[in-house]
């Protein structure tokens, strides 16, 4: 069992080995020299495999599932187009994807070109019908590129395309087609395709069929994660109601399938499932002939929230104008409501509210269907929008909306006036008890906790602030550290659950109120993540139930009140060993019991002694560094946020003051637990 494993969670990413990025070089001519031979000229898909980040954002875990959602939303732009009423999507067991739809099949007839419509569209950047031509009206692809980006990242791609009882295909390696396009036998289909798909020649069948395995030798990892795919689906089952998903998993004989006729409006409701609902679901919608958009929002008990955007099907990550026409008119909405409602309230005349305030409980999807060739988005992701004649459009069609549901449901608008006023009660509390706790100002010496042990550098791109359980193990560590670049917070014990606290109470806790000055961010609306001390946060609790549970109460904090921290890469996780294993003059450290199998397996007979780490504060200093903190042979797990949505539903499941679900889901997962994921 090597260091090099990779350890992962459904909810938390966990990659151990520490990536800082990939730094492109850039070759310069050696001589004064700069003519028209130093021009290069890069054919056909050149570019995307030269430069595979600008076409999909980057080559890692995203990059792929970034490549199987394009090949899916121009399957999904077949029922935007009123044809297509079903996709298949499949992983086969040798890691490739094949999406299948019943739309009309790609155009197989000869181009200008003198080529195949279906090469062209497949080979060639900016090539297809989503540019006004009338193919498609509304569509998820506004460049021309997914497919052809696809293929060229692809070790291998094929295309079948059904149409007039025929079938046709081409299949291309590396983006090069490897023959014309030419039709397909029956027998072809039959390997090619599962029998219950039931794909015949002569049958009155039309759709595109789409295949193809991601080169190992661009993307890090090339592996389909489940999970992520099923998310995917079941986003855009919500956002096209009655199209149909299916999806089945090869390498685990999985099957899921999709289909919502509630829209967004199911959607909010699916996400707000297991919290308690303050208002009912609200809709809103409005064409124009131009802009087409639905809004649906409700809020719940949560002290979270969580708003997704959509255009044209795309999920929108970054945001853009639609979300920012969003929370304006919410904003000023709810503003006029609570002045009518409660005039004489001091959170409302005193400092007005924010858009802070409404956050806390609100669950919303903001989704805009418009003409594809006119979208803008800020790169080919197509992660924010940045159409402004969008923002008025939201702002007006919410800001109306809300007002007359407002006056036609007053038990509803009432409830979102409480809750919001009680959001800025509590955010002006925390200003008051910040300002009473953290001093203004650059954070110094002299103003940090006194259980800190700080490291000499201030140099934030290599500090790291180890977060350990208990003075024994604190102790070790401050003496085994290299103080060069590593410092150390030790914590008394079990810190406050922040999941349902309010920032006033949470600067209050001792514990966090050093972490947070110690951290050198702040907190709450005043937060600044470009003031953060250390680029690499470390937790390092005991390998017992108690640290565990520690563990659990510091995710919780960092999640829900400093999600950046965690969204920038900084925060990881210590592997301590469990086991010290001595075989004659021989020692050995292993993670697992799995290795300790094997380690005692290769004694072979000899005389061994096992030592059971229970806690940190068991190792002296010089194994302690060993072991855990030395760069060199350490093990990290850094945390990231794979599925918000899952991640949100857990933290509210585990940390929340509803028993029931956290005693089914302690049930349902007692006997896959481990005492380190």
């Amino acid at each position: 069992m090597g260091r090099n494993r990779q350890l992962t969670h459904r909810v938390f990413g966990f990659t151990e080995e520490l990536k800082t990025g990939i730094i492109e070089s850039v070759t310069m001519p050696t001589t004064n020299q700069y003519t028209a031979k130093e021009i290069q000229v890069l054919e056909g898909l050149e570019p995307v495999r030269k430069r595979p980040g600008m076409y999909i954002g980057s080559t890692d875990s995203r990059g792929l599932h970034e490549c199987l959602r394009e090949i899916i939303d121009n399957s999904v732009d077949e029922s935007f187009a009123g044809v297509a009423k079903k996709i298949w999507v499949r992983i086969s067991e040798d890691g490739s994807a094949t999406v299948r739809d019943n739309g009309r099949g790609i155009p197989v007839d000869k181009h200008a070109t003198g080529k195949s419509a279906l090469e062209i569209t497949m080979t060639k950047l900016h090539a297809g019908g989503k540019f006004g031509g009338g193919a498609y009206k509304v569509s998820g692809g506004l460049h021309g590129v997914g497919a052809s980006v696809v293929n060229a990242l692809s070790k291998y791609f094929r295309v079948v395309v059904l149409r007039n009882g025929k079938a046709y295909y081409q299949e291309y390696e590396k983006g090069n087609p490897k023959k014309e396009v030419a039709a397909a036998s029956g027998g072809m289909l039959e390997k090619w395709f599962p029998p219950e798909w039931g794909i015949k020649l002569g049958a009155n069948q039309t759709g595109t069929i789409t295949t193809f395995l991601p080169d190992p030798t661009v993307f890090k990892e090339s592996n389909f994660e489940d999970t992520k795919v099923k998310i995917l689906l079941r986003d855009r089952a919500y956002l096209v109601p009655k199209l149909f998903f299916n999806f089945y998993d090869q390498r685990s004989d999985d099957e899921s399938n999709y289909y919502f006729e509630g829209g967004i409006t199911s959607l909010v409701a699916h996400t707000n499932r297991g919290k308690v609902s303050l208002t009912n679901v609200i809709y809103l919608h409005r064409e124009d002939g131009y802009i087409d958009c639905d809004v649906a929002l409700a809020y719940t008990d949560s002290l979270t929230e969580n708003v997704k955007g959509f255009v044209n099907g795309i999920n929108t990550t970054d945001g853009g104008t639609h979300l920012t026409g969003f929370r304006m008119a919410l904003t000023r909405s709810v503003t006029d409501y609570a002045k009518k409602l409660k005039g004489d309230d001091k959170s409302i005349n005193g400092n007005g509210l924010t858009g802070e305030d409404l956050k806390e409980g609100l669950t919303a999807v903001v989704y805009v269907k418009m003409p594809s060739e006119s979208l803008q988005f800020e790169s080919q992701t197509k992660a924010k929008l940045n159409n402004p004649e969008v923002l008025g459009f939201v702002s007006s069609l919410v800001k109306e909306g809300l007002d007359t549901y407002f006056e036609e449901h007053p038990s509803d608008a009432r409830a979102i006036v409480e809750k919001v006023l009680l959001a800025a009660k509590a955010r002006l509390a925390a200003r008051a008890a910040k300002d009473a706790v953290l001093r203004k100002g650059a954070l110094d010496g002299a103003t940090l906790p006194g259980k800190l042990a700080d490291c000499q550098s201030r140099d934030a791109t290599v500090s790291e602030l180890y977060i350990v359980e208990g003075d024994s193990a604190g102790g070790s560590a401050k003496q085994g550290r290299d103080r060069r670049f590593q410092a150390i917070l030790p914590l008394g014990g079990k810190i406050l659950n922040t999941e349902r606290a309010h920032l006033e109470k949470i600067i209050k806790f001792e514990e966090i109120k050093d972490l947070i000055v110690a951290l050198g961010a702040g907190i709450g609306e005043s937060i600044n993540y470009d003031k953060v001390r250390y680029h690499r946060i470390i937790i390092m609790t005991d390998a017992d139930v108690d640290g565990e549970h520690i563990k659990t109460l510091l995710l919780t904090f960092f999640y829900r009140h400093m999600p950046s921290i965690i969204e920038k890469g900084y925060l990881y996780i210590a592997l301590p060993p469990l086991y010290r294993v001595q075989s004659g003059k021989d020692i050995t450290y292993v993670y697992t019991d799995e290795e300790l199998s094997d380690t005692l397996k290769i004694a072979n007979g000899k005389k061994t002694v096992i030592q059971r780490y229970k806690g940190l504060g068991e190792m002296n200093p010089e194994q302690l560094w060993s072991t855990t903190m030395d760069p060199t042979t350490r093990i990290l797990k850094q945390v990231k946020i794979e599925i918000a949505d899952d991640a949100d539903k857990l933290f509210s499941i585990l940390m929340g003051e509803d028993v029931q679900p956290r005693k089914r889901f302690i049930q349902t997962h007692a006997k896959t637990a481990t005492l380190d994921v």
